[in-house]
């Protein structure tokens, strides 16, 4: 199973973010028509959005979020501009760059 590619949002942040049976999500199986919580992994700068989630808090840009509510995803991306790449899983609005 191939996963999502990397979101890249528009002030340069970028983070993957995966849902499947293998992946921290809810439902926790693959081809859902939606998620409500998403794996979030390994963001290139740290996000206090995400922090509360993080399997390592000691080391936010080398680590997985689990369980991440999928309206957080979503104020992430808007946050840092909406995205200029990358795919997310069913369910999670795409916020494109303006």
């Amino acid at each position: 199973m191939s996963g999502n590619k990397r979101i890249e949002c528009a002030d340069g942040f970028s983070m993957s973010v995966q849902a499947n049976s293998s992946a921290y999500c809810h439902p926790r199986s693959d081809n859902a028509a939606s998620y409500d919580e998403v794996e979030v992994g390994f963001p290139n700068k740290p996000e206090p959005l995400l922090e509360g989630y993080a399997d390592n808090p000691a080391n936010p840009t080398e680590t997985v979020y689990g369980w991440v509510p999928s309206q957080v995803v979503v104020d992430v991306i808007a946050k840092h501009g909406g995205i200029l790449t990358g795919q997310l899983p069913p369910g999670l609005p795409y916020l494109a760059s303006r």
